[in-house]
């Protein structure tokens, strides 16, 4: 099987983030075949979903489609999987993992069909071999992903291994926090051009900070990963990557065009931020500030204020956040007149304590629970003029 010509690509997502993963693909340089809630397909070699793991920052894996077939039994799956070269992709001294989503009245458990596309792969290459790789749960080696849906399924190699959200730079990821991949796509959605000041009371681990100096230095998220799932499979050229990894080195900046600023009341939680910072390198060039946000300074030149309170659910009660979200829309109207505010949340009982009239809505999913990025226009000075 030659994985360097170029086939179909799944790159999925977290619900609603492929608008902002459509437009970092085609920076890129890969033209968009077709996109849903959770996912962009595009066509590229096995090469190039190197440069895609590189650079994606809201995309969870980039998954190379090895085949496609028709399957009504469990016994059909094995035989089509067992069919397919793995001695030829799959080194023997490897881990391997299956992972698998069904939507098929053939079977009713998942793992059933990970475990006989297991048992296809490890019977091929012992057949071919005459030695078999050990598999498990871990998705630290060589995955493959199927799909089974109705009577049609899906096989690919996942070359991202373990979530690109998985950045390696949480060290520690506090209370209730938010997914890099989200965060970074919350930032996309702002409008951040990198040019202005981004404030960010209430920080918490830091993740929006910390992604937020990632997109402004054009420095690539991969970069902070040491492993793939695409180092584990035959094919992998090593000096490919270290180009593709000086390349990108090359062309990120050293320093942030504007402040980027995160404060919190709990000088434990901006230290959690501060280690999670110097994870990810960016530890220099963030303004960390142990205030409570009424305190938060802001810059007079024109930026972007964005909040993620707690939601009521995992943080506290509702009644104890209302007081907190007062708080914020009076902070926003009296203190920051004059720049762009955002708050994220998961309540939109909460969010309308704000007092502030929204100029945008977003949706987005964190997790399992639905969630809205709203847009406030802090106009200093008579609305009806502006």
């Amino acid at each position: 099987m030659d994985l360097n010509k170029k086939n179909i690509v799944l790159i999925t997502c977290a619900r609603e983030l492929s608008i902002f993963l459509q437009k970092e693909i085609i920076e890129l340089g890969f033209k968009v075949h077709s996109f849903h809630k959770t996912g962009v397909i595009i066509e590229a070699s096995f090469q190039e979903t190197l440069l895609l793991n590189l650079h994606l920052r809201t995309a969870y894996n980039v998954l190379y489609l090895l085949k496609n077939f028709d399957c009504t039994s469990s016994e059909d799956l094995y035989q089509k999987t067992f069919s397919l070269p793995w001695e030829d992709i799959i080194p023997v001294d490897e881990y391997l993992t299956v992972v698998a989503h069904t939507n098929t009245s053939v079977i009713k458990n998942s793992m059933f069909a990970s475990q006989k596309i297991k048992d296809a792969i490890v019977d091929r290459i012992f057949n071919k071999l005459a030695k078999r790789p050990n598999s498990g749960p871990k998705h630290d080696n060589v995955v493959i992903n199927l799909f089974w849906k109705d009577d049609k399924c899906w096989l690919y190699l996942n070359t991202s291994g373990k979530k690109l959200s998985d950045r390696n730079y949480r060290k520690i990821p506090g209370k209730a926090p938010m997914q890099e991949t989200l965060a970074a796509g919350v930032i996309i959605a702002t409008g951040y051009t990198k040019k202005e000041p981004l404030i960010n009371p209430m920080c918490g681990s830091g993740t929006l900070a910390i992604e937020a100096a990632l997109i402004a230095l054009d420095y690539a998220p991969g970069l902070l990963r040491d492993n793939f799932g695409f180092m584990h499979i035959k094919n992998f050229d090593k000096t490919i990557w270290i180009n593709l990894k000086k390349n990108a080195e090359a062309k990120a900046k050293k320093y942030l065009p504007a402040p980027i600023i995160a404060s919190d009341i709990n000088s434990k939680v901006i230290e959690a931020a501060q280690k999670n910072s110097k994870a990810a390198k960016v530890d220099h060039l963030i303004e960390f500030k142990v205030c409570n946000y009424p305190d938060t300074p802001i810059p007079k030149e024109k930026g972007i204020i964005i909040f993620n309170p707690g939601y009521g659910i995992r943080m506290g009660e509702v009644s104890e956040l209302i007081e907190t979200y007062k708080g914020i829309g009076d902070f926003l109207k009296q203190k920051c007149q004059g720049h762009t505010g955002y708050i994220f949340s998961g309540n939109t009982a909460l969010t309308k304590k704000v007092g502030l009239r929204t100029s945008e809505r977003l949706i987005f999913f964190n997790g399992a629970l639905e969630c809205r990025l709203l847009k406030y226009d802090l106009y200093s000075g008579s609305l009806k003029n502006k």
